[in-house]
């Protein structure tokens, strides 16, 4: 095995003085860089995404707990106000805690 100079490992099989690549993978480290800056990247656009939302319900929020009626056939979550906007709060801090973490 062999690390080659563009960042991977290289199994090689060596026969009469030949050199042949059986196999190449990216190192560890590349593979875990690799890893966070896509956790890092879909986390951002599920952020964006939340922050899209809580801006739909921003004019609608009076005090983070309370929100307008709309219309008589308007959303109305099932667990009630008060809980639907708690989990979407806590949401954003999962979100916000995993894209902390994977930029580390």
């Amino acid at each position: 095995m062999a690390k080659a100079s563009n960042g991977t490992l290289k199994l090689v099989k060596v026969t009469a003085g030949n050199e042949h690549t059986v196999s190449q993978r990216p190192l560890p480290a590349t593979e875990l860089r690799h890893f966070k800056n896509i956790v890092g990247n879909v986390t951002q656009d599920a952020l964006n995404v939340w922050a899209e939302l809580w801006g739909e319900l921003e004019g609608q929020v009076i005090s983070g707990t309370m929100v307008l009626p709309q219309a008589e056939n308007g959303f109305k979550p099932s667990c009630g106000w008060p809980e639907f906007l708690e989990k979407m709060w806590l949401l954003k801090h999962y979100l916000d805690f995993t894209r902390r973490f994977s930029q580390q």
